[in-house]
């Protein structure tokens, strides 16, 4: 591939050159999409919330094993099963110098609480924050909270002074595709600072010599300057890495995995992200907006969503789309074994082309029928090609699948406002908590325009199921509470709500004289990558 390589770093010259001269301590890296806002409280993405937690502390951090450690926050303490009471660390510093109180941490609470934010699922639960003197905190939950650790360390804390001056108190509206000043502009505690921002070009951070972590030695690696450049071309993010433009890639192209393997020059890493990709069916609409079936919706047929689960041949997808960097699922959790979930129900129905024929003739579609499945093309491990290899295999029970595959940026905002009828998503759950609520609240639940619901792209309303999720919501005995998720599993998966594909695998490439710290939730942090 040397041809493609000299050709594709040909047409980095102009990104590299904008970016200046560098020293060893600065570190320029890659992947195939581009951070969504720099408005922490606007999406909920992984790859623009792993680079917005460089800007914005949360008051409970990850360490390396994803287990919870103070932040912004000292101590955390259930007073009561709805309160809560959390201690502030004192003498933190914003960017712009001025100091962090309990007022920030209220502001930013009820930010992310309030529409458009696209974190309501994540912060709603949290209750109702008061401040009790300038580094004290009490959070009053609408009901016990037994995921609320996990909920406070998703909430991204902002600086009131700053929101307010900049017409920025309210989130930006990232579907309707609104600008703001914080979409571009950024003034957190975290361990790097804004340099700059150009949407699809690069976004450029220095470290902030005063991040409260440092005295605690929570910076361990020797990045001055991080520069972020998205990259949609496979074989330009590779060129780049070979050539040593870039120090390192986080999605490589899994055909090229081994062939980097061999190379002295670079570095590999293998680790199986919390992450499960599936497809969701418009369940919701009486007449589908993008199929040729008119006056009904074939998708709520349970007959046809099992056929399609039983045409998909999941090891074939698993061998040739995704070399093998993939486990198939039948468990619609990003980590089913973290959640408790037996190994037997996480067993996918067989894929069995004679038993899906049968089932579509039984529904009343025996020459099948025309729908358009929505796709992203910079988000996931091979997205696009799993969807094209998934609509050959749909073809063959004679469901013709057109393809719409669109960047993360234009595929994001038709599902959240549910302009789809068949589209992809991949959920990771929040903050490196395996709790199955993080994922039951915002993608099983209906959606109900508050804290449920928002990532229910196919609108499935199940009112049993409904019940289920808000009962493990409030339960604090453990064991009770596991058996409440069970159920509710099994209720899902018994209606074949959605269609799951695999978990997905997570390798890494980067120059050999770079170390970084993987994390399952794909989270590169830069205070803990070094460069020789």
């Amino acid at each position: 591939m040397s041809h493609k390589i000299t050709a594709a770093a040909t047409a980095l010259c102009m990104a590299f050159l904008v970016v200046g001269t560098v020293d060893a301590k600065s570190f320029r890296w890659s992947s195939q999409g581009d951070v969504g806002t720099l408005d922490p409280h606007a999406q909920n993405n992984g790859l623009t919330n792993s680079i917005n937690v460089h800007l914005y502390d949360r008051l409970i951090l990850r360490n390396k094993k994803l287990e919870p450690i103070p932040g912004l926050a000292l101590s955390w303490q259930q007073t009561s099963p709805t309160v809560w009471i959390v201690k502030l660390r004192q003498g933190v510093k914003f960017h712009d110098g001025s100091p962090f109180t309990a007022d920030d941490v209220v502001f930013s609470i009820e930010r992310a609480q309030t529409p458009p934010s696209n974190q309501k699922a994540n912060s709603t639960n949290i209750g109702k924050p008061r401040k009790i003197d300038d580094y004290t905190v009490e959070f009053t939950t609408p009901s016990p909270n037994p995921v609320m650790v996990g909920q406070l360390g998703s909430i991204a804390i902002m600086s009131k002074t700053w929101a307010v001056k900049n017409k920025a108190e309210r989130s930006q509206d990232f579907a309707a595709k609104e600008e703001s000043f914080a979409s571009r502009n950024a003034n957190g505690t975290g361990p790097f600072i804004l340099v700059s921002r150009e949407p699809d070009v690069k976004t450029v951070f220095k470290k902030n010599p005063n991040w409260w972590g440092i005295a605690e030695k929570r910076f361990e690696g020797n990045i001055d300057e991080f520069i972020y450049i998205p990259l949609k071309s496979d074989s330009t993010r590779m060129a780049a890495l070979q050539s040593g433009e870039i120090d390192f890639v986080l999605d490589p192209p899994l055909q090229n995995i081994e062939q980097l393997r061999k190379d002295p020059a670079l570095k590999v890493y293998d680790l199986r992200e919390d992450r499960v990709i599936f497809f969701c069916l418009d369940l919701a609409r009486d007449e589908l907006l993008y199929s040729s079936v008119k006056g009904k919706n074939p998708f709520k047929d349970k007959r046809v969503r099992q056929a399609m689960y039983q045409a998909i041949d999941i090891e074939t997808i698993k061998k040739q789309v995704m070399r093998g960097l993939a486990l198939p699922t039948g468990a619609l959790l990003p980590n089913p074994d973290g959640a408790g979930v037996p190994t037997a129900m996480q067993k996918r129905l067989p894929f069995d082309l004679a038993a899906a024929k049968k089932l579509m003739v039984e529904a009343g579609y025996p020459n099948g029928f025309d729908v358009t499945l929505d796709c992203p093309n910079n988000r996931y491990v091979n997205d696009e090609r799993i969807c094209v290899a998934t609509a050959a295999m749909l073809a063959k029970i004679d469901i013709n699948v057109a393809v719409n595959a669109k960047p993360v940026t234009q595929w994001n905002p038709k599902g959240l406002k549910r302009d789809t009828s068949f589209i992809m998503l991949g959920w990771g759950g929040v903050g490196g908590d395996p709790d199955a609520h993080h994922t039951f609240g915002p993608v099983w639940h209906s959606p109900d325009g508050k804290s449920y619901g928002e990532y229910n792209f196919g609108g499935v309303k199940d009112e049993a199921l409904d019940k289920l999720i808000e009962a493990q919501a409030i339960e604090i005995d453990p064991v009770k509470r596991q058996q409440i998720i069970l159920e509710a599993v099994k209720l899902h998966d018994e209606n074949i709500y959605r269609l799951p594909l695999h978990l997905q695998f997570i390798p890494w490439a980067s120059r050999a004289n770079v170390s970084v710290s993987p994390r399952s939730d794909n989270y590169l942090l830069m205070q803990w990558v070094t460069k020789n």
